[in-house]
């Protein structure tokens, strides 16, 4: 298939963009390290508040464990016309499990979008960066918080009613891998612990994941995708992976064409994989979901065909909107008293 011509984009997501990928090439240091100072300078951070914004959003930071750096920005409404619990989203940020974090103003944003759309009070997640904290850090961090919100619980002054046994984790990227392996772990472990939290759901928006053989969208979207490439995309693996480890390593390679497919617990919730036609990984999503079925499990693709990578990111596209509504009927579908498991 001939490469497509490059997405028509807005000139402000195309600056955006311009502007990440080139901060980012700078940061890849070619010793495997990352230069933050550098990074920081377009890493634009927000602040939580507790007086709601525009929207009727607000936010407060909670902290899990000081001594590794992991906590969490709680988003929630500051007001509810009723007395209906709300459901909770564990969300995941992305960018390679390398930059960013849950305090950068994109993430920010984009969570606050999440709580309004979604009606879901949105827990996002600041777990350690690699290549200073590599596998399995990230993982152990997401589950961390899991069992953090299921013996301290959110905030006291939250001012609205969760219901923690309808939880969704959600993740973009890098992040929507670790929710998967979080989703697989706690599935696992908890089977029959008394820990409120059950997941109702899991929501991988153009994750992360990988392999040592090149598909046919990374070869034809190669130098035409916005933002995403293979040399990009191999710097993270190897600053995320053990040591010596290549992209088959279970982290990145979940799908089983060159090794065993994972083991998934009965409990492994329903998932929502979302797809761009212009996102160069779109091809290991869609062996994703595929292993999801092989599993018998309940899986949901959505594709947007004229989608870049991180789409979701820039209220300015038409995608952006779309699949706020696609996330918020997977939501309410979970949420349905007669729902299956």
């Amino acid at each position: 298939m001939a490469a497509p011509a490059p997405p028509a984009l807005p000139w402000t997501v195309r600056l955006m963009i311009f502007v990440c990928a080139v901060a980012t090439d700078i940061a890849q240091r070619r010793d495997g390290t990352v230069n933050r100072f550098v990074f920081s300078l377009v890493d634009r951070q927000a602040s939580a508040s507790a007086l709601p914004d525009r929207s009727g959003v607000r936010s407060a930071d909670v902290t899990v464990d000081a001594p590794r750096g992991v906590w969490a920005r709680v988003f929630s409404p500051a007001k509810q016309a009723d007395a209906r619990l709300l459901p909770v989203v564990v969300y995941f940020h992305g960018s390679g499990f390398v930059l960013f974090s849950a305090a950068s103003a994109p993430f920010d944003a984009m969570c606050r979008r999440f709580c309004r759309a979604l009606g879901a009070v949105v827990v996002s997640v600041n777990y350690r960066l690699a290549p200073e904290n590599r596998y399995p850090a990230a993982y152990d961090d997401g589950v961390d918080v899991l069992r953090y919100l299921g013996t301290t619980g959110l905030p006291d002054d939250l001012a609205v009613p969760v219901d923690l046994s309808r939880c969704f984790l959600a993740g973009d990227n890098a992040g929507g891998n670790i929710a998967h392996h979080v989703a697989q772990r706690w599935t696992t472990a908890t089977a029959s612990s008394s820990n409120p939290i059950r997941l109702a759901g899991v929501i991988l928006l153009q994750a992360f994941f990988g392999g040592e053989e090149r598909t046919e969208a990374e070869l034809r979207l190669e130098g035409v995708a916005p933002a995403v490439n293979m040399r990009r995309c191999d710097w993270l693996w190897r600053a995320f992976l053990p040591e010596g480890a290549d992209r088959n390593h279970p982290a990145a390679h979940v799908t089983g064409e060159a090794g065993p497919e994972p083991e998934l617990p009965e409990g492994f919730p329903p998932a929502l994989v979302v797809i761009g036609g212009l996102d160069p990984m779109q091809d290991w999503q869609r062996r994703y979901a595929a292993m999801l079925r092989r599993k018998g499990k309940v899986v949901r693709v959505i594709e947007f065909p004229e989608a870049i990578h991180a789409f979701y990111g820039f209220p300015e596209l038409a995608d952006a909107g779309k699949v706020l509504k696609d996330m918020k009927a997977f939501m309410d579908e979970r949420n349905a008293p007669d729902s299956a498991a």
